[in-house]
């Protein structure tokens, strides 16, 4: 047992427990409220914007960020936020393009979008890829989130793992979407305060000023964020977080059912942008701070080694010696892992019940019915993403990272299948799966027998199966006469067939066209290189 489990103490375990009741209660309130399956997987439409944008914000920042962000910095520097400077980017991308045809749409699974565009055996294998990657990467969310508590209470890997499951399966078969959206929103509140107060902590602790820290920290190559060499074998250079992690955060925030699916809550279009936007504007200040806190670390522990950099705020948070602390951080812990995990099995059980069990087996039962089955996969989904999570217990660490990469491979399929639907006129379903399984083999082959650095995956994969999907489709198929409803050319002409006013409230509702709000996340783009650039020019 470490010393920070051993001195946990009283106050600690009350803050800790107090958080996890908390949770269950908003749960069992918001239960009053869900009566159908369309309540279970899209609300009531009453949820307002802002706490949905929290919500996306919470979800991605993981406990892999929380401990994780401070110590990559710690090793690698400010060099290690390049691969977030992107957001702005890729917000702009998905309002502009994924959002529209999914809000129009009015469906829970945005897997359907790709039936109507190419046909059933699409969707179907989309589906299949998104339950199998997201059982994987939530069961090692699980996992890392385990051996934290472990670390800070001292109850073991096991208990925590099957404690933290528990509790997030509990409000989330009862709450539905809207428990999963207003636990997100008090959780980040949790772990926002708790960040805060470490990093007001590390300043006030500093052995010398904060500035000639990081006088001291330039002349290592720590406050340089903006690495400009190009190498394909580098993570943390600005092309990689400019170009290639663009593309995969693209997918993160655009293809995957567990992020849009709550933008599908929203009571208009507008709505459901704004909450988007709230990530474009917020990611860079958030990531800076738990960057920033890890060069800072660096300074206050002279560089010292750490068995494991994630411990790192956990050691500086038990030194620092503040009553109470210890128990907000675990509760920030698992703050940060339950929004993730509680969005995992909503998620996972809409496209189960949407996706299969709707549509291949029990195609038309009541609603009611419809929610019961969605409550019993949610269970399933809980048990089967903790056998990953125990398996992962026995590793030596070569299990997770195989997954991990294996669940990069599929990361440009999914990108270059909307991205064939929206603005491809050729490309069919046939050829559609031949690029498919060709870039699949492509991205094995290059991560098996290559140093390229894992995120240029999606941007090999996309372009291998854009380029085999329209060359198969043709070969296959033939040219198509006529643009689909669902690329960006045929909904653009269909709302003018129609008549449909383009706009709702000021907020574009056909694909393709730019928000004006879009030119300021882009400006903002800019002006957040412009203020790393400054940051380390001017120490």
């Amino acid at each position: 047992m470490s010393e920070i489990a051993q001195n946990f103490g009283t106050l600690n375990w009350s803050i800790l427990i107090l958080y996890l009741v908390g949770n269950l209660f908003l749960g069992y309130i918001l239960s009053k409220k869900v009566t159908t399956a369309e309540d279970f997987f899209i609300g009531d439409k009453s949820t307002p914007w802002w706490a949905i944008g929290v919500s996306v914000v919470a979800t991605y920042i993981s406990a892999m960020t929380f401990l994780g962000a401070p110590g990559w910095a710690y090793g690698d520097g400010m060099a290690s936020i390049a691969l977030q400077l992107n957001y702005p980017l890729v917000v702009v991308i998905v309002i502009t393009l994924f959002i529209p045809f999914f809000m129009n749409s009015g469906v829970a699974s945005i897997y359907e979008y790709l039936e109507k565009r190419f046909g059933p055996t699409t969707r179907t294998i989309m589906s299949i890829i998104f339950l199998v990657s997201q059982a994987l990467s939530s069961a090692a969310i699980l996992y890392a989130t385990a051996l934290v508590i472990e670390f800070i209470t001292g109850i073991s890997v096991e208990t925590a793992i099957v404690v933290v499951t528990i509790i997030a399966l509990i409000y989330t078969v009862m709450g539905g979407i809207a428990a999963v959206i207003w636990t997100d929103v008090i959780q980040a509140g949790i772990l926002l305060v708790g960040a805060g107060i470490i990093f007001y902590a590390l300043i006030d602790q500093m052995q010398i000023p904060v500035s000639d820290a990081l006088v001291a920290l330039k002349a290592e190559g720590k406050t340089d964020a903006l690495v400009t060499s190009i190498d394909w074998t580098e993570t943390t250079t600005v092309w990689t977080g400019i170009i290639a992690m663009t593309l995969y955060h693209i997918t993160v925030y655009g293809t995957n059912q567990m992020m849009v699916q709550r933008t599908l809550v929203a009571k208009t279009i507008g709505d459901a942008k704004k909450s988007f936007l709230m990530m474009g504007f917020a990611a860079f200040f958030i990531y800076f701070m738990f960057m920033l806190m890890g060069i800072l670390f660096y300074s206050y522990y002279g560089g010292r080694s750490f068995e494991d950099p994630n411990t790192i705020i956990l050691t500086f948070a038990s030194e620092y010696g503040l009553p109470g602390l210890m128990g907000l951080i675990a509760a920030a812990v698992l703050a940060a892992s339950m929004s993730s995990l509680d969005s995992a099995f909503n998620s996972m059980a809409t496209i189960s019940v949407v996706d299969f069990y709707q549509k291949y087996f029990r195609k038309h039962e009541t609603s009611e019915h419809y929610l019961k089955a969605s409550r019993i996969f949610t269970l399933v989904w809980a048990l089967i993403i903790v056998v990953p999570a125990f398996m992962y217990i026995d590793s030596t660490g070569s299990i997770l990272e195989v997954l991990s990469k294996v669940g990069s491979y599929f990361v440009g399929a999914r990108l270059s299948m909307y991205g064939l639907g929206f603005f491809s006129k050729h490309t069919t379903e046939r050829g559609l799966l031949v690029g498919v399984f060709v870039g699949f083999v492509a991205v094995a082959i290059v991560a098996t027998s290559s140093d390229v650095a894992w995120p240029w995956y999606c941007a090999i994969g996309a372009i291998v199966n854009i380029a085999v999907s329209w060359t198969a489709s043709l070969i296959l198929d033939g040219r198509q006469n006529e643009w689909s409803d669902y690329s960006v050319k045929g909904q653009i002409a269909k709302f003018k067939a129609d008549d449909e006013e383009d706009k709702q409230d000021g907020w574009y509702r056909v694909a393709g066209k730019v928000d004006p709000i879009s030119y300021i996340l882009i400006a903002f783009f800019f002006v957040t290189l412009i203020f790393l650039y400054a940051f380390n020019a001017l120490i």
